[in-house]
């Protein structure tokens, strides 16, 4: 399974807030706070592609003369044009 298939934004975004209060607790070390860092910055990059994805997807639906209709998505980095 593709990395895309197995996101899964919720758990993401619950990894990130636990990682926000470990390192706001003041309980890691440096670095662990680096790696906490690092860490963060993925899943943020992560969750924020995974928005953006959804955000083309509701736009494809409804953007066709005020009717929803459904047409083909494909993902950045995913079509024929590469």
């Amino acid at each position: 399974m593709s990395e895309k298939q197995s996101f899964n934004f919720e758990q993401s975004l619950a990894e990130l807030e636990s990682l926000v209060e470990k390192m706001e607790s003041g309980a890691l070390t440096l670095e662990q706070s680096l790696g906490a860092f690092e860490q963060g910055v993925r899943l943020t990059r992560a969750c924020q592609q995974a928005l953006t994805d959804a955000e083309q997807k509701v736009r494809l639906l409804t953007e066709s003369n005020g009717q929803s209709v459904e047409q083909p998505f494909v993902a950045p980095g995913q079509g024929d044009f590469e």
